[in-house]
């Protein structure tokens, strides 16, 4: 059942990213799934013009694309679609519920595809086949019995915008704006930082900016495992010269070292490209002290050097604040068009506002404390701080890394203000990056999926469909789960995703899940929140991205927003897994025919004609689709407009703000300063995507056979009385008056900062309070958590 090795292998050599190993993933993967000729040729197809859009990252898709437009994940990800193997009528009928909840997460899923619409049964504790009539019917009966407010409409990723579209008309006639997503949980410190500092809610990156730029400093994300697509502009942009200055956690062998799949040159010599420049390794919860660090080196110059000149910010600014040598001799070696100057005085006093605050701030910080909190020398600050000087256009790249913690939106926040210190953004190859999950999370958001009315054109709606939005402010997923703790919440209903896997708190929300009266989860394959249920509980299989999508008008194509936010078409190319299948939009009209009582909405003629849906789209957002359809495979994506992108500030002071954190590190409380207690970041595996394991096999670290590791410093460990290879748990350190552990995890001496550990997602979840979020986006802290270690006395079941 399980493809895992009997004997695990850990710390062998990974080698660089991409390569043979590569190569050898996606071949494995094929044959695996038994799609050796379909696989292949379909991948062609992949991420091309009038093709289709992966259903794995949301990585940019060019206008003149490669040879072959996929990465390993990619194309893991369309195998694992594509697969021939089915979880149908007969293996359901020889598994109770009870018996798959003790199955490992990759085991469910490599059961293959859903093929027929299905009904728990609790007396046999069995899915149990149903038709789609009867389903909707039911769904539609128990939701008008329900509250607005004590349903649940969550979203993942993978949705397209017209059924995305769809589901939020169909919520907000209901009368919710319980709206939770999958963004709640990866970027919405983003959505909330980015629109207070620049007026934005996404990045303002477009791909183009990967070829004008001539530094990138790329700070918190892991390229080769979560969009490894973009190591191509990377390759490029080194070749050209450009340097890369990373801050992460773990040294990731995609941020150090590349051989290019698609260059046989490269693959036959083993030549590698050195990605990175410069390498910082911060501490997990260090990334503010170590962006001050950065800021405060650039301020201090740019004060030495005013010593000499005329400072061109009036009033306080004017004056010279520092005496240091090391900043006079940082000013003198700055190689800026504007000598006089180290930050970009004109865009400053033009565009912003907050500055002189921020300032003080960062001259205020003494190097100790941004030493001691980012785990970085004042030296490696100050060089990263000379190479930001020394370009003129510069990209700030940033992922999950930064967004999911406690201080999520102090983090986006420094970002900006970084690249507001010298006028990087809005310019050839000087913008913000901010690299979303999964294909369609940022899309969702653009077309209403959003807990918040005030995202939302209500009054367009409301003109368009006939009916009264409400204006209350939703749940986001953090609301959902206390709802549904608390028993407020009575109906579940999931667009895709495995929302139990997801979230946090995990062992009281399994305890907490039964009691709801209705669950609903639509999805393509089994996944563990299709096994913990509500009273009535419906498994609804869709039609996959990658499938032909045969509805009365003919073949359909769907829509996705990519993460640097271009709006791109897909194609199905592959026949259904089922007869029995229906597609997103079909399913949701289904429920919303049988449930709602109010509004006018189309719904069969949508279903007939997606381009109806694109259409209804663009009458909502006039100016963000214009000639939606005329352009859906247009190469390179429709651009979405962002003004932040041109210099247009949608704040309230119409400007573009420097914000200060109010501190450097989140306060934890006695308990989780002792000598102990180490800060524990999740990560994903090469071998999986999001809560997708495909396989047990994470190269990049030296991983085989095993997902249940512990990534330490080797002084750590023995500091701690353990030795590499020791089994132990893990113990929350925060909130002791609920027991949060995890149990036998092997602990591996890796090169991790001290005070750090690292373990994979999400089988380190249930270690996370509900509580530990960022105070604003509500975005769990997935990056940052205190714990100890006990020794194990047994080994944890995998």
């Amino acid at each position: 059942m399980s493809s895992r090795p009997k004997n695990p292998k850990i710390g062998f050599d990974s080698g660089p990213a991409g390569g043979w190993g590569s190569a050898k993933s996606v071949g494995e993967i094929i044959l695996r799934e038994h799609i050796p000729l379909t696989g292949p040729s379909l991948l062609s197809h992949q991420n091309k013009p009038d093709g289709y859009m992966c259903v794995s990252c949301a990585w940019a898709k060019p206008a003149k694309t490669h040879p072959l437009e996929f990465c390993e994940n990619g194309a893991k990800a369309t195998a694992w679609e594509i697969t021939k193997r089915r979880a149908d009528e007969a293996f359901f009928a020889n598994h109770t519920l009870t018996e798959l909840a003790n199955w490992l997460d990759h085991d469910l899923e490599e059961q293959g595809r859903l093929t027929h619409p299905m009904r728990w049964d609790p007396l046999s504790d069995k899915y149990l086949p149903v038709s789609w009539k009867a389903a909707f019917d039911e769904i539609g009966r128990e939701l008008r019995q329900v509250a607005p407010e004590q349903a649940e409409f969550y979203t993942s990723g993978r949705a397209s915008l017209e059924t995305s579209y769809m589901y939020q008309l169909f919520a907000r006639i209901f009368g919710t704006n319980n709206l939770p997503d999958s963004s709640n949980m990866c970027h919405e410190s983003t959505s909330v930082g980015l629109p207070e500092s620049i007026g934005a809610t996404v990045g303002t990156a477009i791909l183009s900016d990967f070829q004008n730029c001539d530094c990138i400093f790329y700070i918190a994300q892991n390229v080769s495992t979560s969009s490894p697509r973009m190591l191509h502009d990377l390759q490029d942009a080194v070749d050209r010269g450009v340097k890369i200055v990373t801050f992460n956690l773990l040294k990731e062998p995609g941020l150090e070292r590349f051989v290019n799949p698609q260059a046989p040159g490269e693959m036959l010599s083993g030549k590698e490209t050195q990605i990175s420049s410069e390498y910082y390794q911060v501490r997990n919860g260090g990334d503010v002290a170590a962006l001050f660090g950065v800021c405060k080196a650039l301020i201090e110059a740019d004060d030495a050097k005013n010593e000499l000149h005329v400072s061109k910010v009036s009033g306080a600014d004017a004056e010279p604040r520092s005496d240091s040598a090391a900043a006079v001799a940082f000013a003198a070696s700055v190689g800026a068009v504007d000598k006089k100057h180290v930050l970009d005085h004109d865009f400053i006093a033009e565009h912003t506002a907050g500055f002189q605050e921020f300032a003080a701030v960062a001259r205020k910080h003494t190097w100790e404390e941004l030493e001691r909190v980012s785990g970085l020398s004042r030296e490696q600050m100050t060089q990263a701080a000379r190479t930001y000087a020394d370009a003129n256009a510069v990209l700030l790249v940033y992922g999950m890394g930064l967004t999911q913690q406690l201080m999520g939106v102090d983090n986006v926040h420094m970002v900006a203000n970084l690249a507001l210190l010298r006028g990087n953004i809005g310019k050839p190859g000087a913008n913000i990056c901010a690299v979303r999950g999964h294909s369609n999370v940022q899309g969702q958001r653009t077309v209403g999926i959003t807990e918040k009315p005030a995202l939302v054109p209500l009054d367009k709606l409301a003109e368009l469909y006939k009916f009264e939005p409400p204006r209350w402010e939703g749940h986001s997923t953090v609301d959902t789960c206390r709802s549904i703790l608390s028993g407020q919440t009575r109906a579940f209903l999931s667009l895709g995703g495995n929302f139990i896997r997801a979230i946090p708190e995990t062992a009281a929300m399994e305890a907490a899940w039964p009691k709801l009266r209705l669950t609903v989860q639509i999805a393509t394959k089994l996944n563990r929140s299709h096994l913990i249920h509500g009273e009535i509980a419906y498994l609804l299989p869709c039609l996959g991205r990658l499938e032909i999508d045969r509805q009365a008008s003919g073949p359909q194509a769907v829509s996705i927003e990519s993460s640097v936010a271009h709006f791109h078409g897909s194609r199905g190319r592959v026949e259904p897994a089922s007869p029995h299948l229906l597609s997103e939009p079909a399913i949701i009209a289904g429920i919303a025919k049988a449930t709602l009582t109010e509004g006018q909405v189309p719904w069969d003629a949508w279903v007939a004609d997606y381009s109806l849906i694109r259409a209804a789209i663009e009458e909502t957002y006039p100016e963000t689709f214009k000639d939606f359809n005329a352009r859906l495979f247009q190469p390179g994506g429709l651009t979405r407009p962002v003004p932040a992108r041109e210099r247009k500030w949608v704040t309230a002071n119409q400007k573009a703000n420097f914000i200060t954190p109010p501190r450097l590190f989140p306060d934890f409380g006695e308990a989780a300063v002792r000598p102990d207690v180490l800060n524990l970041a999740s990560l994903r595996s090469n071998d999986q995507f999001n809560t997708t394991i495909y396989g047990y096999s994470d190269r990049f670290r030296g991983v085989d056979g095993t997902r249940h590791v512990l990534f330490v410093n080797r002084d750590d460990i023995a500091a701690l009385g353990f030795a590499a290879g020791d089994l132990v748990d893990v113990i929350t350190a925060i909130d002791g008056q609920t027991d949060r552990n995890v149990r036998g995890f092997r602990l591996v001496a890796y090169n991790i900062p001290r005070g750090c550990c690292a373990a994979y997602y999400p089988e380190v979840n249930r270690l996370f309070p509900l509580s530990h979020h960022d105070p604003k986006a509500k975005t769990p802290s997935y990056k940052l958590l205190p714990v100890r270690f006990r020794r194990s006395d047994q080994l944890s079941v995998e």
